[in-house]
């Protein structure tokens, strides 16, 4: 019997990785999709847990129309430092964000990103 998908929850790269980490203890060959997974996560620079809780929290804060956590996930992957990066991010998803939105999410960005 085939699985089904129940629901689709986006996730953080940092709880994708973490769940890569249980998927491996828990099967003795993970499988490919698993495998190809992991390897795209340790060529990526992520933030730590407690820094893209925080990233994710400050965009979430914003409160920027229509903008759905999958969006907020993939600004917090890819980290944009220009409006032209965040730009080019967001133009693969059906959404329209203002110019002073994005600024917003640009300088929210690049202050988590300062921080020590």
């Amino acid at each position: 019997m085939e699985p089904k998908t129940i629901s689709q929850t986006p996730i953080s790269m940092t709880e994708l990785k973490s769940e890569i980490e249980r998927i491996k203890k828990r099967e003795k060959e993970p499988s490919v999709r698993v495998t190809k997974m992991e390897d795209y996560i340790n060529a990526i620079p992520l933030l730590s847990g407690a820094k893209e809780k925080e990233l994710i929290e400050a965009i979430r804060k914003l409160d920027v129309p229509r903008m759905k956590d999958e969006f907020i996930f993939k600004i917090v992957e890819i980290l944009p430092k220009t409006l032209e990066e965040l730009k080019m991010v967001l133009q693969g998803y059906v959404i329209s964000v203002t110019n002073d939105n994005m600024k917003k999410i640009v300088e929210t960005v690049n202050s988590i990103m300062k921080k020590k």
